[in-house]
């Protein structure tokens, strides 16, 4: 009898563990469902000369401590990214590597915050605008995270005007677009968009016909249209009521561009 009572005793612990464990599973099956597709967002920022006598450099860091804390947050609709770096384009050098910050640099800050820090970090002293040494950078951190699966949005907060180093002999069929290399880009993931942002009319131009891409998706946004995320701004509202401000930035910053399939 005692045998029996025991039995019975540790079948209703076995039924109630594997219940506890079920629940645990679908509690655990929940937090995956919670949990945002991955993508990653590596974000660069133009500290280099012309950018710098534009003046562009401090609007752009304003916008890019705003974007940044929505996307993190995913105030607006906006994608919130399982992986995040931001680093500086340029250098005092051709190819002078730069640190990439993380995302955990920028959780848990205001945006005032993470604009002071982008300022700190990022201070306006290159003498180049060298996207290939940044482009280069981003395909290495992606393949050494292990991260070339996840959707990759690459934004550049730039006026995307690339810089010849001095004593550069350019050949016949070259300008300083076409030296522009975004290979290393191309393989990274399924979707890779390119972002640069704050470029004229006709840097954009430029970009879409000059350089080289096939995979990557590129989008250009003109400066004059950048300015304008400051009209849908209320300094009133909490930044989770400014429905305006993360329209314009889902319509004009975050929209999806097309394949580049022109060569």
């Amino acid at each position: 009898m005692n045998a029996l009572r025991l039995l019975a005793s540790m079948a209703l612990v076995a039924a109630t563990g594997g219940g506890g464990g079920g629940g645990g599973g679908g509690g655990g099956g929940g937090d995956q469902a919670k949990k945002p597709p991955a993508s990653t967002m590596i974000i660069g920022i133009d500290v280099s000369g012309s950018f710098r006598d534009s003046r562009l450099y401090d609007d752009a860091i304003q916008f890019a401590s705003l974007y940044i804390y929505a996307h993190l947050n995913g105030i607006g609709e906006l994608k919130v990214p399982t992986a995040l770096f931001v680093s500086s384009i340029g250098g005092a050098r051709v190819g002078e590597p730069k640190a990439f910050h993380p995302i955990n640099d920028f959780q848990g800050r205001t945006p005032d915050q993470i604009a002071a820090d982008l300022h700190s970090w990022f201070p306006q002293t290159d003498l180049y605008t060298d996207f290939n040494a940044f482009f280069g950078r981003v395909s290495s951190l992606v393949r050494e995270r292990g991260l070339i699966l996840a959707p990759l949005n690459v934004v550049v907060l730039s006026d995307g005007m690339p810089d010849v180093p001095p004593g550069t002999r350019l050949a016949a069929n070259q300008n300083p677009y076409t030296r522009i290399d975004v290979s290393p880009l191309e393989f990274l993931s399924r979707s890779v968009t390119v972002r640069i942002l704050y470029a004229s009319p006709q840097v954009g131009e430029n970009w879409k016909r000059l350089v080289h891409h096939k995979r990557v998706r590129f989008w250009t946004q003109e400066a004059q249209v950048m300015a304008g995320w400051h009209q849908q701004y209320k300094p009133n509202l909490p930044l989770a009521q400014q429905a305006d401000l993360w329209k314009w930035v889902r319509d004009n910053v975050d929209f999806r561009a097309r394949a580049g399939n022109l060569f």
